[in-house]
């Protein structure tokens, strides 16, 4: 394959960086809604170094609202139909992301059809993140990437992830993403990242577009557990899992699991709680291994662990109890309890306001105003009371939600 490094010094990346960028701004849709479009040049598949049959695209959204895409990929193979279904994250107006997903049912001869696209309106403010452009964004001869990212805004942003389309002289190869795990990045603060392409196209690699930004993204899943479904999410760059299946007891599922990259990586499983109370282990092949079990804010455990290089196998994790999780509350406890505090004056109005403010930030509750400074954060005395009806539950959680964020609306509780 003619790969034209003597027009250009390929670790300067000044031209690729521009065509790049170029590329981007001229894409042709192959399936929209008028502003919200995949790409057709960026919409194709290829059998990874597993052979794993993989489908890769890039959504854009040139609304001016923000949206949630729901993309239904489809491949035929011998006559029948495969499809899975992605609910991507929320996209920012004016922003792009890429996806990726593997088949793992044995394709002999899959033709790859046109993806269905659907999105529904929400809230989401464009990340303050950017890639810097500069001499320190390189692409390898062995295909990988180096770069950095800055946070040009006022707030640190957690678990962040970054994406980007590569290319090969001629065509879309593949969507990487950083391999760190970006636990957070302060406001100014500038971190490093790195991309990998599957090793079956290294060689190919030409160079990185399209990159963009999110502070959340997982791969969901389901196990048949207790005659229903139990379902999970897990976040691994560069690891992917299948066909999870829980024991005769229902407390053990083991799911399979390979990292094709020559390096190591990291997997975080999420599981909705039944008692709040499991006690979790993990083994890989029968092996013990290292991990660590924590709970986030919404409630949800998590189970984190190392993935080393190049590993195939088998995952158990250990500690489910039996049946399925019951429904969740809405609003995460610990704000019902911040809010009974407040409305007894235990606490102050700034702690209260950072439980509504998380309520903001996980669309729990929707506004169309922006957050002002914390110097600025203002709620009047007179939602003690409402705050109190809720917590001793003389109104329900919707009814709570429904009023803050008409006094948010209004501008009488700032935030």
């Amino acid at each position: 394959m003619f790969r034209p490094e003597n027009l250009i010094e390929r670790k300067s990346n000044y031209f690729l960086l521009a065509l790049g960028l170029f590329v981007c701004l001229i894409a042709t849709p192959q399936i929209s809604f008028a502003e919200v479009f995949i790409p057709s040049h960026e919409y194709v598949s290829y059998f990874d170094s597993n052979g794993i049959y993989t489908v890769i695209g890039n959504v854009k959204n040139n609304l001016d609202y923000a949206i949630i895409p729901t993309i239904i990929v489809s491949v035929e193979n011998n006559s029948q139909i495969f499809s899975k279904t992605i609910q991507h994250v929320p996209l920012a107006s004016g922003t792009e992301i890429p996806f990726k997903i593997k088949f793992f049912e044995v394709l002999d001869n899959p033709i790859l059809l046109p993806a269905e696209l659907s999105f529904e309106k929400t809230i989401q403010q464009t990340l303050p993140i950017v890639v810097l452009y500069d001499e320190t964004l390189i692409t390898y001869d062995d295909g990988h990437l180096t770069g950095r990212i800055q946070n040009n805004g006022d707030t640190t942003i957690y678990n962040l992830k970054v994406f980007a389309v590569i290319h090969g002289y001629e065509q879309v190869l593949d969507v990487g993403q950083n391999m760190e795990f970006i636990e957070k990045i302060d406001p100014g603060e500038i971190i490093n990242f790195s991309m990998y392409p599957d090793p079956s196209i290294t060689d190919d690699v030409y160079y990185y577009s399209c990159f963009g930004t999110m502070d959340t993204t997982v791969v969901p899943g389901t196990a048949k557990k207790a005659d229903g479904n139990f379902d999970f999410r897990y976040d691994s760059p560069g690891t992917w899992y299948h066909d999870p299946v829980f024991d005769d007891t229902d407390t053990i599922m083991s799911i399979i699991g390979y990292n094709s990259f020559p390096l190591e990586g990291y997997a975080n499983f999420e599981f909705t709680p039944i008692s709040g109370n499991e006690k979790f282990d993990v083994t890989l092949d029968n092996e013990p291994v290292k991990f660590i079990q924590s709970m986030d804010d919404m409630g949800s455990w998590h189970v984190a662990f190392t993935v080393d290089p190049l590993t195939q196998g088998t995952w158990k994790i250990s500690g489910f109890e039996q049946g399925l999780p019951p429904d969740m509350p809405k609003i995460p406890i610990w704000i019902k309890q911040s809010g009974d505090w407040w409305s007894t004056n235990q606490i102050d109005d700034l702690e209260f306001l950072e439980g509504i403010k998380f309520l903001v930030e996980k669309q729990i509750i929707e506004i169309s105003l922006e957050m002002s400074p914390e110097s600025e954060w203002k709620i009047p005395t007179w939602t003690k009371t409402t705050t109190g009806w809720w917590y001793n539950e003389k109104i329900s959680d919707d009814e709570f939600l429904n009023i803050i964020e008409n006094l948010v609306e209004r501008e009488i509780i700032i935030i």
